[in-house]
């Protein structure tokens, strides 16, 4: 049995569902995924585009194309970045979910970070061990 996945922006005018796992699980760290989650990092899952579908809310999502080959959708509202894909090439027929706006609980079975020579200065990558505290 496939678990369907549903998922939302924060203020719900925008509500999708995945058909299928994400995969290829990211954190990525570059200076655009930084800006458009206005965090230290972006974390994201790819499906099929054919895996997702939008259950309310589409006249309410507003592409960019952050690059030549990039385009990232967002919510008119509430400004959540939603999905990113490429408009050409290898990977064009997928999409990348923000994992933050999924509703449904999710365990990715392998993780990695990206772009970690982009990684800000005031967020520590890889995480460091709190240190010991003296008694």
């Amino acid at each position: 049995m496939t678990t369907v996945y549903q998922g939302s922006c924060l203020c719900a005018a925008v509500t999708y569902e995945l058909s299928a796992t994400p995969k290829s699980v990211s954190h990525c760290h570059c200076r655009q995924c930084r800006k458009s989650h206005g965090a230290a990092f972006a974390s994201y899952g790819s499906v099929p585009r054919n895996a997702l579908r939008l259950l309310s809310g589409a006249n309410s999502i507003k592409t960019f194309a952050s690059s030549e080959a990039v385009l990232r959708e967002f919510c008119t509202h509430c400004g959540s970045a939603l999905f990113w894909s490429r408009s050409q090439g290898e990977f064009a027929d997928w999409v990348s979910i923000a994992l933050g706006t999924l509703d449904t609980p999710f365990i990715a079975e392998k993780q990695k970070h990206v772009h970690v020579d982009s990684a800000v200065h005031w967020c520590s990558y890889p995480p460091q061990k709190p240190p010991s505290r003296m008694i």
